[in-house]
């Protein structure tokens, strides 16, 4: 994902800014990071350069515990207390 893109992105629950934590990136590119919305605490894992934004209801734990194991050293502190969908907090 290109740092630019990340102008035209919001939450897609609550339309808010995101934040961008970059884990790995070659260039202007981000292969692997983080994007968060503070206003409905949820997160959106960037991987392979693609953030994952996809509505509550078609997220997959399965396919994101991976990479949040993978940078587990790397993420924000208060992102434990993030959802991964809606009433499914991370700790």
């Amino acid at each position: 994902m290109q740092h630019k893109i990340l102008e035209k992105l919001c939450c897609p629950f609550d339309h808010a800014d995101l934040e961008l934590t970059v884990f790995n990136s070659a260039e202007e590119t981000v292969t692997d990071g983080l994007l968060t919305c503070s206003n409905c605490r949820r997160y959106y894992p960037i991987i392979s350069g693609i953030p994952i934004m996809t509505p509550d209801e078609f997220r997959e734990e399965k396919f994101e515990l991976p990479f949040l194991a993978k940078w587990k050293n790397e993420l924000p502190k208060e992102l434990e207390k993030f959802r991964i969908k809606e009433n499914h907090l991370l700790s």
